[in-house]
C-alpha cells in the first residue's frame, strides 16, 4: 500500500455548512492534516447541490442545522441523484434520532463536532478512510455478492468444472472432489429424473429456471435447496444453490392451533386466507364494541382501514417468508365500533399449513391507548432537550471551536502570557458544554439493549479518560457481559473513572496515582478506587447535579451516572471501598455468561 508521501491522488470534498466561519476552519485544518484534501465550501443545501451538478467529488461533508433544507433533506436530494458517493453528517446537534434518521436515510457515517482542533485529525482519517473504503466496494461489489450463495459451472456433458467454497460447503464436501463430478452424483434418483425431464428442458427453452428440489450431500443426506439453473453463449450450466433446511423445519416446529381459550385476557382472533373473521374472542368484542356474530365470516376491512390492511400484509409476508420469523409484533390502528382508532400493538403469526396451502392467520391485540400517551409525553420532553441540546452544541459548540481554532493560529504567529489564559477559560467552556448535553441526553428513553461484554467496554473506556497518572485493574470474567444500551453505559463507566481520578488528590492522605478497581459483584458490578473517600453524610448529596468538592469539576459527572442507572432500571450506593477509597455498587443488573466478543 502507498505511503502518504506516495499518495498524490486528490481527494475531492464538498463541505455544506451554514456557519461559513467555522467551515473554512475545518478546509484550513483538513489541509493542514492531508495534502490529498481539495475543499469546496457552500453554505446552504441548494448551493451543494449546484456545486455537485457543475463538478465531481469524491465524497460530500454536511451539518445538520441549516436553514432552508437541513442536513437529512440534503442527504436525500443527494440520495436521489448522486447513490454512490460518500455522503457523511457532521454536526453539533448530536442527538440519537438525528444519528438514526441519517443512517436510515443513506448516510454513509455521522460524526460529531466535537470541542477542540483534535476533532480535525480524526475528520481527515474518517474521509480519507471512507473514500478509499468505497472504492475499493465499488471494486469487489460483484464478486462479494456472488459469494454469497453456492455457485457452480457445469460444461455442456454436465460435469463439474468450477464450484465456490460455499456450494462444497452445502454438500458436504471440499471443492476439489467435486470438479469433473457429473451432477447426478448429488441428486437422489427420483429428483435428477425431475432434473433431466423437467428443469433442464426448460432451461433450454427459456434459459432460466428457479425453484426448489432436493439435493443429496456427501454423506448420504438429503437436504431441501433453492436452485437457479441459467444457461451461457457456450452451452455451460450455471447453479446457484441455498440449504433452506432450516427455514423448512422452522415452520415444522410452529406448534399447532388449538382453540383459544376465552381467559386470554388479550383480545385474540383469526382470519382464513381471504381475511375474514374466523373467530374472535371475547375480550376482542369487549374491547371494540363489536357483536361476535357481526364480525364472523366479516372483512378485516371492518375494524382497520386500507392503510392498517397493507401494513398486515406486508407483516404476515415477513413471516410466511422461507427465512421469516415465526412471528411479528407491530403497531396499528383497530376501528371500534363507534368509529374511534385504538392504537394497539398486533402479535401475528401464521396458521400452520395444511400441506403447501396457506391457512389463514391468527392474532393478539393489546390495547396502547396509555402508552403512547406516555410516549406523546415523553416526545414533548425530549423536544425541549433537543433545543436545549441544539442551542448548547450547534450555536455555543461552533463559535467556540472557532475561538479554539483561531488561539491555535494565533499561538503560532505570537507569543503572550494571556493566550494560555483564554485556553484555560475556552477549555473550562468546553467541559461545561460537554458535560451540560451529557446531562441533558442522559433522561433521552433508550430504543435497545443488547449484550454488552464488560471487560471489553472498560477498557475501551478507559482510553477515552485523562488518566494522568492513575491506573486501573479489571476483575471482570473475560465472559461476563450484561444487557445495557451501549453508549449509556460508556457513559456511567467513564463519569465514574473521570470522578475517580478527579476527587484523587483531595482530603488527607490523598493521591494523584489513584488505582481504580472494576470488578464484578452477585447482581452487578463495582468501582472502587484508593483515593479519600466520600463522608458518610455526603454520600447522598454527591448525585445532585452541581455538587462537586473540586476547583475542577462541574459538578454533573455523578447526576449523569445516577440517570443513566435510572434509565436502565438498576440502582446505585456508594459504600466504602477496602482501601479506604470510595466504592460505587451498581446492582439489579441483568447479567449472562457468554463468549468474549
Amino acid at each position: 500500500m502507498a505511503t502518504q508521501e506516495e499518495r498524490t491522488d486528490t481527494i475531492r470534498l464538498l463541505h455544506v455548512d451554514d456557519q461559513l466561519d467555522f467551515a473554512e476552519m475545518v478546509t484550513t485544518f483538513l489541509e493542514r492534516e492531508n495534502d490529498r484534501f481539495d475543499t469546496e465550501t457552500a453554505a446552504t443545501a441548494k448551493d451543494g447541490l449546484a456545486c455537485l451538478a457543475d463538478s465531481s467529488f469524491d465524497c460530500v461533508l454536511s451539518d445538520y442545522d441549516m436553514p432552508g433544507q437541513d442536513g437529512i433533506e440534503f442527504l436525500k436530494t443527494v440520495r436521489d441523484n448522486y447513490p454512490e458517493i460518500p455522503f457523511i453528517l457532521y454536526t453539533g446537534k448530536g442527538s440519537e434520532a438525528v444519528a438514526s434518521d441519517a443512517l436510515s436515510a443513506g448516510a454513509t457515517d455521522y460524526l460529531r463536532k466535537e470541542a477542540g482542533t483534535d476533532q480535525f485529525t480524526v475528520l481527515a482519517n474518517r474521509l480519507e478512510s471512507i473514500v478509499e473504503q468505497t472504492h475499493t466496494q465499488q471494486r469487489q461489489m460483484d464478486a462479494i455478492e456472488a459469494a454469497q450463495h453456492g455457485i457452480a459451472i457445469l460444461d455442456s456433458d454436465g460435469n463439474h468444472v468450477s464450484v465456490n467454497q460455499a456450494y462444497a460447503d452445502i454438500y458436504r464436501t471440499d471443492p476439489d472432489e467435486l470438479i469433473d463430478e457429473h451432477w447426478t452424483t448429488l441428486h437422489p434418483e427420483d429428483e435428477a429424473e425431475f432434473v433431466r425431464t423437467d428443469i433442464f428442458p426448460s432451461v433450454e427453452e427459456d434459459g432460466y429456471w428457479q425453484g426448489r428440489t432436493t439435493g443429496l450431500r456427501a454423506d448420504g443426506t438429503t437436504f431441501p435447496r433453492e436452485c437457479a439453473v441459467s444457461m451461457t453463449v457456450k452451452d455451460m450450466i450455471i447453479l446457484t444453490v441455498r440449504d433452506i433446511s432450516e427455514q423448512i423445519e422452522s415452520k415444522k416446529r410452529l406448534s399447532r392451533y388449538d382453540a383459544l381459550s376465552e381467559v386470554i385476557q388479550d383480545p385474540v382472533y383469526v382470519l382464513d386466507e381471504e381475511g375474514r373473521f374466523e373467530f374472535v374472542n371475547e375480550s376482542f368484542v369487549e374491547t371494540f364494541g363489536y357483536e361476535q356474530d357481526e364480525l364472523l365470516g366479516s372483512d378485516i376491512s371492518m375494524i382497520k382501514d386500507e392503510t392498517a390492511i397493507e401494513q398486515g400484509r406486508r407483516n404476515l409476508g415477513r413471516v410466511l417468508s422461507s427465512d421469516g420469523p415465526d412471528s411479528v409484533y407491530f403497531e396499528t390502528d383497530i376501528k371500534s365500533q363507534g368509529g374511534k382508532a385504538i392504537p394497539c400493538e398486533d402479535h401475528l403469526t401464521a396458521l400452520p399449513y395444511e400441506g403447501e396451502k396457506f391457512n389463514g392467520s391468527a392474532g393478539i391485540l393489546r390495547d396502547i391507548s396509555e402508552r403512547k400517551a406516555r410516549e406523546e409525553k415523553l416526545k414533548r420532553q425530549n423536544r425541549r432537550l433537543d433545543e436545549f441540546a441544539s442551542v448548547v452544541s450547534h450555536d455555543l459548540r461552533n463559535p467556540l471551536t472557532v475561538a479554539e481554532g483561531n488561539l491555535e493560529l494565533l499561538r503560532e504567529e505570537c507569543e503572550s502570557k494571556r493566550i494560555d489564559k483564554i485556553d484555560s477559560a475556552l477549555t473550562r467552556m468546553d467541559e461545561l458544554i460537554e458535560d451540560l448535553l451529557q446531562l441533558a441526553r442522559a433522561d433521552e428513553r433508550m430504543e435497545s439493549t443488547e449484550s454488552v461484554n464488560l471487560a471489553e467496554i472498560s477498557q475501551s473506556c478507559w482510553q477515552n479518560v485523562e488518566t494522568t497518572d492513575a491506573t486501573i485493574e479489571i476483575d471482570i470474567t473475560t465472559a461476563q457481559s450484561i444487557e445495557a444500551d451501549t453508549n449509556r453505559l460508556a457513559q456511567l463507566l467513564e463519569n465514574l473513572m473521570g470522578n475517580a481520578i478527579e476527587h484523587a488528590d483531595q482530603g488527607q492522605g490523598g493521591h494523584k496515582d489513584v488505582t481504580i478497581t472494576l470488578g464484578e459483584i452477585e447482581d452487578g458490578f463495582y468501582l472502587a478506587d484508593d483515593g479519600s473517600g466520600i463522608p458518610i453524610d455526603e454520600r447522598d448529596d454527591v448525585f445532585e447535579a452541581g455538587y462537586t468538592t473540586s476547583k475542577r469539576g462541574t459538578g454533573f459527572g455523578l447526576s449523569i451516572v445516577k440517570q443513566v442507572v435510572e434509565a436502565h432500571g438498576w440502582n446505585i450506593s456508594i459504600t466504602e471501598s477496602a482501601e479506604g477509597g470510595a466504592r460505587f455498587e451498581v446492582t439489579d443488573v441483568e447479567s449472562n455468561q457468554s463468549e468474549s466478543r
